[in-house]
């Protein structure tokens, strides 16, 4: 059962603006683990881009209701699709939590957070929110690194808790999983068109041949 949302601002919405596409929408609001999501699109792996200590966003200090210069642990992964970056993710704990209840996240290494977040009973989860990404946001910065900054960008956050400690997971979507869903929806229509036109075809020859009724 998901816990209540943080405090969100103006930007960050529960329900994705109305102007956004099918797929867009269905990907800001999917449960459960998005590197599982992505495995339905082919081989995924996690580059490590940066761990380190920083301060929280703007944004991230106001949701949690923490200090603004709390430090905090930071991880920032690019989650890549037959090696082809797909999602940039950001998250945070604050740093005494990263020694402590949420120790295991400076151990992941290469492997997926998601190993911690749905793996243990004892971890629930906000509700998701999303927003539109501009150039003057952070995870703007981040898309920029894997070479996406030509189109608009979307992102999702939630916090996970175990034992009352945050851990807020933010994953920026990159363009190149909109291009494969899209895609992929192309292949779909072709496939049906070709089976419709197929059936008319064998339709036809039957009444050619008086076979049909």
């Amino acid at each position: 059962m998901p816990i209540s949302t943080a405090r969100v601002d103006r930007h960050w919405r529960i329900a994705p603006r109305p102007s956004l596409g099918a797929h867009h929408t269905d990907w800001l609001t999917r449960g459960g683990s998005l590197t599982a999501h992505l495995r339905t699109l082919g081989r995924v792996t996690v580059e490590v881009t940066r761990e380190a200590v920083d301060r929280p966003w703007r944004d991230e200090w106001r949701a949690l209701s923490i200090a603004p210069r709390t430090p905090v642990w930071v991880r920032e992964v690019a989650l890549k699709v037959d090696d082809v970056p797909f999602v940039v993710a950001h998250s945070i704990v604050p740093l005494a939590h990263s020694t402590g209840i949420w120790q295991s996240m400076r151990r992941l290494r290469t492997r997926p957070l998601a190993e911690l977040l749905y793996s243990d009973s004892s971890v629930s989860r906000s509700v998701l929110v999303s927003r539109s990404v501009t150039a003057r946001h952070p995870l703007h910065r981040l898309a920029a690194r894997q070479g996406d900054t030509k189109h608009a960008l979307v992102a999702r956050r939630s916090v996970f808790r175990r034992h009352g400690a945050p851990l807020m997971v933010t994953e920026c979507m990159l363009d190149a999983l909109w291009s494969t869903l899209a895609a992929s929806d192309e292949r779909t229509h072709h496939r049906d068109h070709a089976r419709a036109y197929d059936h008319l075809a064998s339709h036809a020859k039957r009444i050619v041949r008086g076979e049909a009724k």
